[in-house]
């Protein structure tokens, strides 16, 4: 049974070879009760479609990449790409593609990975999570015709189709929160500067600031790089600037934070009020529970892989921006009682 061929497959059923290639390629202009008889024999005989020859047939290798910019080191302790890797992988399935993981560390890494996802006829498409200014490999990727989609805004986005949230709006909401609660010497742990998302947290940030008419004080912005680690450095910094509540770009920052803030013998709320950015199960405990801002991770990557898939199946050429809102979760860093999410 192994060798039939789509011809068996017809004989079978009394129908046209092209009308089983229609079933076999869920194609429109197949009468239902046709499509169920190819269907039964398709079942009963265990048959299936050479997916070399059809890849051959249509250009299309059925292959989706997912190339992650710098992140070999923080891919299996941040839970922020798991979470994105289940969205992308399982609306891949929807699609019965396959997913290619591509992880990129260095310049040998990057020599390597480009000519192969690059390549025509390897990858129907590509999902870029969106790294630092000036990456070569982000922008020799922009520079190629395969379709492509960034999770998260690159700084040259003109002409790229890409998904994010709303960072300036988000942060902004945060910070409101812990000046609204009466704190008066907010600090920021910023995202690295050479990043979008940093930049656009570190503005909202600004925004609350202005908005209140309350001076930008430099020493009560630091900066760290989304790592937990980076987290409790910057908050080793701030120490001396005598913070009462602190915004930070991350919850893994936040949860860095907190551990600089209990070793110095401070408590938090109470001492330190603490605010993070993302919402997503912690690898880590935080004690006490974490307010936060709330971003959609899962949905993004299934939001990246429909777009991805309206480029290549509809060859839209076109730019096309997703954003998406976040929502503030109050819990008890913040010295807020009662745990509730504001949209």
């Amino acid at each position: 049974m192994a060798n039939l061929t789509l011809e068996d497959i017809a004989k079978k059923t009394g129908v046209s070879r092209s009308t089983v290639s229609r079933v076999v390629n869920n194609q429109p202009n197949v009468r239902e009760d046709v499509r169920l008889r190819v269907l039964e024999v398709i079942e009963s005989t265990g048959y299936h479609p050479n997916l070399a020859a059809r890849s051959l047939a249509s250009q299309r290798s059925s292959m989706i990449g997912l190339v992650l910019l710098r992140s070999v080191s923080s891919f299996f302790t941040d839970p922020y790409f798991p979470r994105l890797v289940q969205g992308i992988a399982q609306r891949c399935n929807y699609y019965d593609n396959t997913l290619g993981l591509f992880l990129v560390e260095t310049k040998e890494d990057e020599e390597k990975i480009f000519p192969r996802v690059s390549r025509s006829g390897m990858l129907d498409g590509i999902i870029v999570q969106a790294g630092h200014h000036g990456d070569p490999l982000m922008d020799r990727l922009m520079k190629s015709e395969i379709p492509l989609v960034f999770v998260g805004r690159p700084f040259h986005s003109d002409t790229v189709s890409y998904l994010d949230i709303e960072n300036v709006e988000g942060s902004y909401t945060a910070v409101s929160h812990l000046l609204n609660l009466g704190r008066q010497r907010v600090a920021t742990i910023a995202g690295p500067r050479e990043s979008t998302v940093g930049i656009d947290r570190k503005q909202g940030y600004l925004n609350a600031m202005k908005e209140r008419s309350i001076p930008v004080n430099e020493d009560l912005i630091t900066e760290g790089d989304f790592s937990e680690e980076s987290g409790y450095q910057a908050m080793k910094r701030l120490f001396p600037s005598h913070p009462d509540a602190v915004f930070a770009a991350s919850d893994m920052m936040a949860a860095g934070a907190i551990r600089a803030i209990r070793e110095s013998g401070l408590k938090v709320p109470e001492d330190i009020a603490i605010v993070g950015f993302d919402d997503l199960p912690m690898n880590i405990p935080i004690n006490p529970f974490l307010t936060t801002i709330r971003q959609p991770i899962y949905r993004f990557g299934v939001s990246a892989v429909d777009t991805l898939m309206d480029q290549i199946n509809n060859r839209i050429s076109e730019p096309q921006r997703v954003i998406m809102k976040t929502e503030l979760v109050i819990r008890e860093s913040c010295g807020a009682l009662k745990e509730r999410t504001v949209r």
